[in-house]
C-alpha cells in the first residue's frame, strides 16, 4: 500500500493507494485484484476487497465503490444513502461526509484521485482516465463539494499511481481532439521521434489547480512499468491478455 505524505498527516482519515501484493487471486490477477467487473473469479475479488478494507477500516461493514464507466458523474453518500447490492450505480466519483464509510474507486493506468477537506471533513475519491477527465469529472467533483460548503483553500489532493507520460503514447486524432477544446493543452503533449505522449496526470492536476486547490501530492509511480507492481491495461494488452487486473484506491472519515 502507497499513502501520500500530504493525507498522512491528516489524522482524521484512513487512505491508501494499494498495487497488485498482497491478495489471493492467480495468473493475470496476481494477486491483489480488486476488480468484480474482471474475469477473474468472484470470490477471490470478494476476499481481495476484504483484505483491503481490514487495512483502511476494519469495523466497516463494506468499500463503497461504483460501476465506472468514464463518465462525470458523480454519486454522494449522506445519511439517507441506501445501499441497494443488486443496483450498479453508474458513475466515476464518490463523495462523502460520512464516518466509518470507505469510498474507493478502480483503475489500471487511469488517475485515482482522493480528496480531502479537513474543515468540512469531507472526502472524495476520483476515477479520472482521459474520457472522464476531458468531460470534466474533476471539475464536477470540486464545484459540488464547494456547493456543500467546502474550499478550494481547505482541500488537500492526492494524485494516485497511474500511467506517466513517457509510457503513455497516443495517436494524432487524440490530440486533436483536446487541441480542439483547448489550445492550452499543447503542454500536456509531448513528441519525440514521431510518437505523440501524453501527461494525463499534468492534464489532472492542471484541472485541481484551476480551483485554486494548491494542497495537491503527486506520486509519479508508472503503473505501465511492471517492476512497479500495478496491473496495466495497456501493458496486458500489450502482452495479449484477454483481460487485467484493478487496483484500488481507497479514502475514509475514522
Amino acid at each position: 500500500m502507497i499513502t501520500s505524505k500530504k493525507l498522512l498527516k491528516q489524522k482524521k482519515i484512513n487512505h491508501g493507494f494499494f498495487n497488485n501484493k498482497g491478495g489471493i487471486s492467480d495468473g493475470i490477477y496476481r494477486s491483489l485484484n480488486c476488480g468484480l467487473g474482471s474475469r477473474d473469479k468472484k470470490n477471490k475479488v470478494r476476499k481481495n476487497l476484504k483484505i483491503v478494507k481490514d487495512k483502511i477500516g476494519k469495523k466497516s461493514k463494506r468499500i463503497y465503490l461504483t460501476h465506472q464507466v468514464h463518465s462525470n458523474k458523480l454519486v454522494f453518500i449522506d445519511k439517507k444513502f441506501k445501499f441497494d447490492k443488486k443496483k450498479k450505480i453508474k458513475a466515476d466519483a464518490i463523495i462523502t461526509d460520512q464516518k466509518k464509510i470507505p469510498i474507493g474507486i478502480l483503475t489500471a493506468d487511469c488517475v485515482p484521485i482522493l480528496l480531502y477537506d479537513n474543515k468540512r471533513n469531507m472526502i472524495a475519491a476520483i476515477h479520472a482516465g482521459w474520457k472522464g477527465a476531458f468531460k470534466d469529472i474533476i471539475k464536477n467533483v470540486i464545484n459540488f463539494m464547494l456547493g456543500k460548503g467546502c474550499r478550494g483553500k481547505n482541500i488537500i489532493a492526492a494524485i494516485g499511481p497511474s500511467i506517466q507520460k513517457k509510457s503513455y503514447n497516443v495517436k494524432e486524432d487524440f490530440q486533436k481532439k483536446f487541441f480542439k477544446k483547448d489550445k492550452k493543452y499543447k503542454i500536456f503533449f509531448k513528441k519525440k521521434k514521431n510518437i505523440i505522449y501524453f501527461d494525463l496526470s499534468g492534464f489532472v492536476k492542471s484541472q485541481l489547480k484551476s480551483y485554486k486547490i494548491t494542497n495537491i501530492d503527486t506520486i509519479k509511480i508508472d503503473t505501465f512499468d511492471k517492476t512497479n507492481n500495478f496491473f496495466s491495461a495497456r501493458r496486458s494488452l500489450r502482452l495479449k491478455h484477454n483481460d487485467y487486473g484493478r487496483n484500488i484506491s481507497i479514502i475514509m472519515i475514522n
